[in-house]
């Protein structure tokens, strides 16, 4: 039997990193899996501009900050914000079978999230990763969101993903260089 991870943080504490970075306009919601287990989380200003999540996000907008408060600051005024399905890290020592269960264990909470941010269901939604996209697209788009996947899989760009990362990101045309 694999152990439940045990987050570092609660979800506040992620809630609030994000919250700074929460665009007044929303162009597109990235939803995404979990924070990682390594604590690199996409918000945390104190990160690296070469983690991959940042470093592929950075690559879509056409951008090379500084430092990740500046990229955040670019990723922010170019109308995107980044979620996660579930609030728990999930992408070491649990099982498929596991994962898959916490992330729909907290679709409720996701969706209340979704709502928070997104009260008229306006932006678009981009799901990242494979089990994400299996698991939460058909269940979204009943719940009213405007799920721009439409059965395409965006990989998470990292351990040689990056270029289909990418590629996939290509294909939603409203998903190009920031130009602000």
């Amino acid at each position: 039997m694999t152990a439940q991870p045990q987050s570092k943080h609660p979800k506040r504490y992620y809630v609030d990193l994000r919250e700074p970075y929460r665009p007044r306009e929303l162009r597109h919601i990235f939803v995404l899996e979990s924070p990682p287990c390594s604590g690199k989380y996409f918000y945390d200003e104190n990160g690296g501009t070469g983690e991959p999540l940042f470093l592929a996000m950075m690559k879509m907008m056409g951008r090379a900050p500084n430092d990740k408060r500046e990229g955040l600051l670019w990723f922010k005024d170019c109308g995107y914000l980044l979620m996660d399905a579930t609030y728990q890290p999930v992408n070491k020592g649990v099982s498929d079978g596991r994962r898959s269960q916490m992330i729909l264990d907290d679709f409720n909470a996701l969706v209340e999230d979704l709502l928070v941010v997104n009260p008229g269901q306006t932006a678009p939604l981009i799901l990242v990763k494979a089990n994400i996209c299996r698991l939460l697209a058909p269940r979204l788009v009943q719940a009213g969101f405007n799920v721009l996947n439409n059965g395409a899989v965006v990989p998470f760009p990292a351990s040689g993903q990056q270029n289909a990362f990418h590629r996939e990101l290509a294909k939603f045309h409203t998903c190009n260089p920031c130009t602000k």
